[in-house]
């Protein structure tokens, strides 16, 4: 049975706005508002580049593109209501050298939305469902934000099928107890759950986040039904997925420095992932390789070159 782990900052005290700024940089992915273009752009970016397929869950759809063939894949996870289109910066790099996946996850992009639980657990057997349409037998994960816990729910459930794991500005540590969690989760509850996610975009959009970088993430969140955005953020809560259960893969973490962080997240890192290449960016925002592509895309490359990864 996992342990539970004490969260970061246990016996800290912030003012509610730095808890919440601070809760979604460190763990959650963040979109907000809307325009509704994205899923339109996300679909014309997908014919003119990507391979546009389905791959079926309990009965619901699961959208991912795919670029190249072959049996092992850089498989890309989104994070919360947002979808694939987060990577149209990385698709054509990373597909010059392996095949390339990236999927909107349940509830988000044009994935199906039903009512249902929204747990990591199920986020993980989505990405092995998607694995499976695609007859690719092992995958390097590259998790941003959620796609962080994720991508660590598939490894311990198919350790045989990953092959490494990347994370992107997430955790792997829990973020807060309870009662902090329900504080929270209870700003997306209400009426205007829209502001409050639009509140914590501004605070965590980075100097270097275009303008049309911005807009596409906003939009994703038209297209996220508030009992997903909620469900998902419970999920993230749930004690079961923060255990000390070690990974036994190479791990490249690809973080923003920011000043909530606590002074020993690389050790607290290492602790869990022993062959860890932790990298901490600066002058960055959550979303790292929207707003750095080229040298996102490069230290990954590197990160797979250096492991003798996907060749």
């Amino acid at each position: 049975m996992m342990k539970t782990q004490r969260p970061f900052l246990s016996g800290r005290t912030f003012n509610l706005h730095r808890l919440l700024v601070f809760a979604v940089v460190l763990v959650f992915a963040l979109a907000v508002w809307p325009s509704g273009r994205l899923e339109v752009a996300a679909a014309r970016a997908d014919k003119a580049a990507g391979e546009s397929r389905f791959a079926m869950l309990d009965g619901a759809r699961i959208h991912y593109v795919n670029y190249g063939k072959g049996s092992e894949a850089l498989v890309l996870i989104h994070g919360w209501t947002c979808n694939l289109d987060n990577w149209r910066d990385q698709f054509a790099d990373f597909a010059k050298r392996n095949r390339v996946i990236a999927l909107d996850l349940p509830g988000h992009g044009q994935s199906d939305k039903p009512q249902i639980t929204y747990s990591m657990d199920l986020f993980a057997r989505a990405v092995d469902a998607v694995m499976r349409d695609a007859k690719v037998k092992r995958a390097v994960l590259v998790g941003h934000s959620m796609g962080t816990p994720v991508a660590r729910q598939f490894y311990r459930k198919y350790p045989s099928q990953t092959l490494a794991i990347v994370i992107v500005d997430g955790a792997l540590r829990p973020f807060g107890d309870k009662a902090f969690m329900d504080r929270l989760i209870n700003g997306f509850r209400g009426p205007n759950y829209q502001d409050a996610v639009g509140q914590m975009m501004t605070a965590i959009s980075g100097p270097n986040l275009s303008a049309d970088a911005k807009e596409r993430i906003k939009a994703s969140a038209l297209n996220t039904p508030q009992q997903v955005l909620v469900s998902a953020m419970e999920g993230m809560a749930d004690p079961s997925i923060w255990g000390e259960d070690k990974i036994n893969v190479p791990v490249l973490a690809i973080m923003a420095k920011n000043p909530f962080y606590p002074p020993n997240v690389e050790e607290s890192f290492r602790a869990l992932a022993p062959n860890m290449e932790f990298q901490m960016w600066d002058g960055v925002g959550h979303f790292i390789m929207m707003e750095k592509p080229k040298e996102f895309n490069a230290a990954v490359l590197q990160f797979l070159d250096k492991n003798k990864l996907l060749k």
